[in-house]
């Protein structure tokens, strides 16, 4: 019988992993559990009701956090969860230039929005990182 020994995982990568499943994990949630901001942001564009792609993008998120927890689809959950980040980018955009335009939102809130945009590119930073180090 021969039994082969898989290096021990490299404690930073495998910090960066968990990490991203927990974030990955509670973002997903949210879709389910707080759905109206996800609904507002989705696309007109996309065919069907606003609710059913939010739940779909937070199942998403739940499948893409479950590869990138178990280390055996870490490589694949990361570069999965780099192409789900680069994916619901239009959202954001959405997000920012909708929020622009309410006079109800405070310039603080115009500016959060503006700041989610440039947050994407850590973000698939971060999910490339697991996948190159999974």
């Amino acid at each position: 019988m021969c039994s082969e020994r898989r290096p021990a995982p490299d404690p930073p990568a495998n910090a960066a992993a968990i990490g991203l499943a927990g974030f990955l994990t509670v973002t997903g949630t949210t879709h389910f559990v707080v759905p109206r901001p996800y609904d507002a942001i989705v696309p007109r564009r996309l065919p069907g009701r606003r609710r059913a792609w939010t739940y779909v993008s937070g199942m998403a998120e739940l499948a893409t956090a479950a590869l990138v927890a178990v280390p055996r689809t870490r490589r694949v959950g990361g570069l999965v969860a780099a192409g789900l980040f680069v994916a619901v980018f239009p959202a954001n955009v959405k997000m920012a230039v909708d929020w622009a335009r309410q006079p109800r939102r405070s310039p603080l809130q115009r500016l959060v929005a503006w700041m989610r945009l440039p947050l994407q590119v850590p973000l698939v930073i971060w999910a490339v990182r697991v996948w190159r180090t999974g």
